[in-house]
């Protein structure tokens, strides 16, 4: 089909600059251009990702971005233990 066709300036760029990059002509870029976002349009919805929040049941007070310092403040206290005796 032929058919004249106005393009926005950012998208002639982008276009030329496929054409440079593949060494294609316009109408094999414009072609592969649209082919490609059409299919984008028909490709079926990905399921939703759901998160399920867990209650961990930690007190009130505690900072659950320190965690992993407890954890070394611990373990260097059972190893400071373990030398002394």
């Amino acid at each position: 089909m032929r058919t004249t066709l106005t393009l926005e300036p950012d998208v002639a760029r982008k276009l030329k600059k496929t054409m440079a990059t593949k060494g294609i002509t316009l109408k094999e870029a414009v072609n592969q251009a649209l082919r490609a976002g059409l299919e984008a349009e028909e490709a079926p919805a990905r399921p939703r990702f759901q998160v399920e929040p867990h209650a961990f049941g930690f007190k009130p007070g505690i900072d659950l971005d320190k965690l992993n310092q407890l954890a070394d403040e611990l373990e260097a206290e059972e190893f400071a233990r373990k030398q002394r005796g």
